[in-house]
């Protein structure tokens, strides 16, 4: 999918916001940052669009080592951490999580993404106890605290609680956590995260059971992340799809859900991103 040509008519903050954060992921060209949080943003849209190699360029001034503490760098080091665990590197994300949280100071935003990421990391390393305690943490945090407190924080923290209860094997309790999670990502601004909640919600409602709706749900969280050049996610959804048992409603074949996992994992090598295990087959 190629993105569209756009001309840039409002701020660079507001278009950066826009495709990290709102309703204009496909975007490009970006325009150039001016500031460590246009850098910021800009790593934020970049990796949601699978272009990994630019994203981690962006965060390399805001993470040079024995450099900045606070609120950007750690945000830079929980968004690092991100990419690197979308491509199945736990073990590496842990490590900078752990950074992140280390130079977060006294950051309610930062500590909180940085304990979240902490426990995404555990949960992936099979350590679920400790991610539930990780999960704890950041729920005092997480809790909205005035009209500019990010609202990606409660969402984030009920994506990471459906998981965990996936993976221990609750999936009525990983629904309900997924649909707090679609609750909550109906009133935000950014298309990223609501695809990304789509994925959440099929992935529960595999665990519980319901087959059709989660092949259905999927299937639109997969036409959305393809519109809007979402391409892990649309990695993600496609391999998901393809591996439930039932595709009433997913409006796919196998060897379409196939050849569409297979061209964006491949996409996202060519864009400097590298997996974990071997996903291009």
């Amino acid at each position: 999918m190629t993105a569209p040509m756009v001309i840039f008519r409002t701020s660079t903050p507001a278009v950066l916001t826009d495709a990290a954060f709102g309703p204009l992921p496909a975007t490009w060209p970006l325009p150039p940052a001016s500031t460590g949080e246009d850098a910021w943003l800009r790593a934020v849209a970049l990796g949601g669009a699978g272009r990994y190699a630019a994203a981690h360029a962006e965060l390399d001034a805001l993470v040079a080592p024995g450099g900045r503490t606070g609120r950007l760098a750690s945000l830079a080091q929980s968004t690092r951490a991100s990419l690197v665990r979308q491509l199945g590197w736990h073990a590496q994300a842990r490590g900078l999580d752990g950074r992140a949280l280390a130079v977060a100071g006294t950051d309610a935003e930062a500590r909180s993404d940085a304990l979240i990421g902490l426990a995404a990391d555990a949960l992936g390393l099979a350590r679920f106890p400790l991610a539930h305690a990780l999960l704890e943490q950041a729920e005092a945090l997480s809790a909205p605290g005035g009209v500019r407190w990010p609202w990606r924080l409660p969402l984030r923290l009920a994506w990471v609680h459906a998981e965990l209860a996936m993976v221990s094997g609750d999936g009525p309790r990983s629904l309900r956590y997924a649909r707090t999670a679609e609750q909550l990502a109906a009133d935000v601004p950014s298309v990223r995260h609501q695809v990304k909640t789509a994925m959440v919600l099929a992935a529960a409602l595999s665990s519980a059971g319901d087959f059709d709706e989660s092949a259905a749900v999927a299937a639109r969280g997969l036409q959305a992340a393809t519109t809007n050049g979402l391409v892990p996610l649309r990695w993600a959804l496609a391999a998901m799809l393809a591996g439930l048992p039932s595709f009433e409603g997913a409006r796919h074949s196998l060897e379409e859900l196939v050849a569409v996992r297979r061209e964006c994992a491949a996409g996202i090598v060519r864009a400097g991103g590298r997996w974990r295990l071997e996903v291009v087959d």
